[in-house]
């Protein structure tokens, strides 16, 4: 049952609770306290709502941020990511393999505020070797959702 119910409140965290238990053949009761359970042990995290910002008059900026780094003796990359990652701006830090170490995903305001955040706060920190900053222009697919709509070919078909 917690795979599955992780699969599905993964998709869909607002999923009701009762078609939840209908969904896994069990009581609602034992949603609820699995759920509970889920929590008490860190393994779900938190319930967020996916946004898509183009949509509203709201200007957001996102980006992705490849940092290479010197790792800390004895701490390896942890305690640089634990730096990265208290900067309100930043929404996520990952070790990644390749040709960088971490990669930072932050919003901001404007191209001109992240361009900040880089420049006066990332790559002041001592461990930080270089960066390359990557602007988000368009999403097309986040979190599993698909965000645009699916081309159409309007041209007028031409028979022989």
């Amino acid at each position: 049952m917690r795979e599955e119910l992780l699969a599905i409140v993964e998709r869909n965290s607002r999923i009701d609770l009762k078609e939840l238990a209908v969904i896994l053949g069990v009581e609602e009761i034992d949603v609820v306290n699995e759920l509970a359970a889920l929590e008490a042990e860190g393994i779900i995290c938190g319930y967020h709502t996916m946004i898509d910002w183009e949509k509203t008059s709201i200007e957001k900026v996102s980006a992705l941020i490849e940092v290479r780094v010197t790792p800390q003796r004895g701490q390896g990359f942890d305690k640089i990511a634990e730096r990265i990652y208290k900067y309100p701006e930043v929404n996520s830090v990952y070790l990644i393999s390749g040709g960088y170490d971490l990669l930072v995903t932050l919003e901001g305001k404007s191209l001109k505020q992240i361009s900040g955040f880089v420049s006066d706060k990332l790559s002041t920190l001592e461990s930080v070797l270089s960066t390359a900053t990557h602007f988000i222009l368009k999403k097309y697919k986040d979190h599993g959702t698909v965000l645009t709509k699916k081309y159409e070919d309007t041209r007028e078909k031409v028979t022989p």
